[in-house]
């Protein structure tokens, strides 16, 4: 089967999540390539915006093909940005369909603008499209206000939807929450993002007497993430004596301003590649999230594929919730946080065993074999 991947986002904005299906459709013997046209923000990042190549070219990652391609966005001008990165996909298409040939199927990431995009290269060469949905409700909120919204951009994006062969959110709730925007007129089919279980793999902890319970957060200093109930959550188990450390790391957590909020027993890293990430969970015995919401923090799987437990509001979805790995406490709740990581700290549990039901439900090969079903029964 031949399968173009088409991101909405990509390198350097985050958009892994593509690349690791990728491969794992590849490893399954399927022709697999990236096609990813990414639109850069100067006030984002001057230096990518100015540096970057301004030519289309071809790289290798990770043993996938990527057709590239850097759109300079301008400033408030989002419907002729939106114009332009759709017109350049579809002739990045024109160029890609002339070097290999047609693909059996697309493979779009979020409708906005991939799945868009796709539906309209669908419509001239016949080939059908798939969206996988990663976006949340509060990401549209940011953008078209609280629903019902009337915004140009959503009559598109629905219409991107019901065309779709298929919809794959990455979590069933995903549907009803972002129903309010783009209702539920479509085929869709649930299956979780990737976790790289082999990388993430279990590590036995050391023995915890005469050391500190370590706590991790990995997560973005970002409102939605909860670190205003996290760090006086963590203060009030250090003043009942509880002797346990929290290591933070995410992009801003090194910012002076998030320093000044810490307090004695609280590090920060800052951004860290993916071989800290996994040294940092290596070092720790629970993760926690006290987030507002989420699709699939796929940091939670990662933490529980290297044996560790998690601790996360109810604002994460069911398929997360793994038995004996995971606990959930309620939103905003500085005591139910504190009475849960109490908990963790305070029984056994078995590493392995989580381990292994992350493997089981989010392993390349678990869901590389579930894409690659789903496509086969779309083609034929």
């Amino acid at each position: 089967m031949h399968i173009l991947e088409i991101p909405s986002f990509f390198t350097p904005y985050g958009g892994e999540f593509c690349l690791e299906q990728a491969k794992a459709l590849k490893a399954l013997g399927h022709e697999v390539r990236i096609m990813s046209n990414v639109q850069l923000g100067a006030t984002i990042g001057l230096r990518d915006y100015v540096l970057l190549p301004y030519c289309r070219y071809e790289h290798e990652r990770d043993g996938i093909t990527v057709y590239q391609s850097f759109q300079r966005g301008l400033p408030h001008m989002v419907r002729h940005n939106v114009t332009r990165w759709i017109n350049i996909v579809r002739s990045m298409f024109e160029d890609y369909v002339r070097k290999y040939g047609k693909p059996d199927i697309l493979h779009a990431h979020c409708a906005k603008w991939a799945g868009y995009a796709a539906m309209m290269i669908s419509r001239h060469y016949g080939i059908p499209y798939v969206i996988t949905e990663h976006l949340s409700k509060l990401v549209f909120e940011t953008e078209f206000g609280p629903a019902p919204a009337e915004n140009w951009q959503i009559p598109m994006l629905k219409q991107a939807y019901r065309e779709a062969s298929y919809v794959i959110p990455v979590s069933e709730e995903l549907v009803d929450d972002i129903a309010c925007y783009f209702g539920k007129d479509y085929r869709w089919k649930s299956i979780s993002n990737i976790v790289d279980t082999d990388y993430f793999a279990y590590q036995s902890r050391s023995h915890k007497e005469n050391r500190p319970y370590t706590f991790c957060c990995l997560a973005i200093n970002w409102p939605l993430k909860g670190y205003d109930v996290l760090l006086p959550t963590f203060r009030q188990l250090r003043a009942k004596g509880m002797d346990a450390v929290l290591k933070i790391a995410g992009r801003g957590t090194d910012s002076a301003d998030f320093r000044s909020k810490l307090s004695e027993g609280m590090t920060v890293y800052g951004l860290l590649d993916r071989q800290a990430v996994r040294n940092l969970l290596y070092q720790s015995d629970a993760l926690v999230l006290a987030s507002r919401s989420e699709v699939q923090p796929l940091v939670l799987l990662e933490a529980m594929s290297t044996g560790i437990p998690v601790i996360a509001t109810e604002c994460i979805p069911q398929n997360l919730r793994i038995e004996g790995g995971c606990t959930i406490v309620p939103t905003d709740d500085i005591g139910a946080l504190a009475d849960a990581m109490k908990l963790v700290m305070e029984k056994s549990v078995d590493g392995k065993q989580i381990s292994e039901k992350v493997k089981a439900m989010a392993s390349p090969q678990v869901v590389g074999q579930k894409l690659s079903n789903l496509f086969s029964q779309i083609i034929s």
